[in-house]
């Protein structure tokens, strides 16, 4: 029993295992002290001679050469050659070719297109010549003027009672005037007649015409020009009826 309670024996052994885990462990910590102080110390403070790896140097201490830029210079006689210099040419600009358009095609046949209608020939054709006046009248010489003649069918058989018409004006003055063929019988069985005047004169502003009863025209308007000379101043007109 007194083994159990005599502590002062015990504790009178010596330890020598523990001095030296003791030791290493100090070591171990001032270890760790100095390497935190050398990495501080080359933080702060890269360019340190302690820094064995300072910026700027590759490898261990080697620092890499600086390259350095040669220019490259021409030789001294060097002599720039003529560059030939090119000429533009002009292009023409192509033409534009247009799009053919597409012609439609019909299944119908295309309308016929009417001629045009003639216009319906006048029933009488006039003929007119100038003579003397004096072929009626050889006793007034060439004291007269005016226009006469014949109305005849197709056969040249006279037509006796066809309206002939004399418009224009005369002397500055508009003149109407109507007659029938047959009554003037120096002329032929269908003559007619108009007296212009005493003496001969020049005019262009006369025309006659064949109508019927009506009033509506069976030939075309002729137009009749007087003469002052003495050998034209008889108009005769012959209306013949067409075929």
């Amino acid at each position: 029993m007194s083994d159990e309670f005599d502590f002062e024996g015990r504790s009178s052994k010596p330890r020598g295992g523990m001095r030296i885990w003791d030791l290493l462990s100090a070591l171990a910590l001032l270890a760790t002290v100095g390497l935190a102080a050398y990495f501080g110390l080359i933080f702060v403070n890269p360019e340190s001679s302690l820094n064995i790896l300072p910026p700027g140097r590759a490898g261990f201490g080697l620092q890499s050469p600086t390259p350095t830029i040669t220019p490259i210079q021409l030789e001294p006689t060097w002599t720039p050659s003529s560059t030939p210099v090119l000429t533009a040419t002009s292009t023409l600009r192509p033409t534009f070719t247009p799009v053919a358009s597409d012609t439609p095609i019909s299944l119908y046949p295309p309308t016929r297109t009417p001629k045009p209608t003639s216009t319906p020939k006048a029933q009488f054709t006039a003929s007119v010549s100038q003579v003397a006046s004096t072929i009626i009248y050889p006793d007034l010489l060439c004291g007269w003027t005016g226009i006469g003649g014949t109305v005849v069918d197709a056969k040249n058989s006279p037509i006796i009672g066809q309206v002939i018409v004399l418009r224009g004006s005369l002397d500055n003055k508009l003149i109407e005037q109507q007659t029938v063929s047959g009554i003037n019988k120096p002329y032929g069985e269908s003559g007619f007649e108009f007296a212009l005047g005493n003496v001969p004169f020049a005019s262009s502003t006369l025309y006659i015409q064949l109508v019927d009863l009506n009033g509506l025209p069976l030939s075309d308007k002729v137009a009749i020009k007087t003469s002052e000379d003495c050998s034209k101043n008889l108009v005769l007109v012959r209306f013949k009826k067409n075929q």
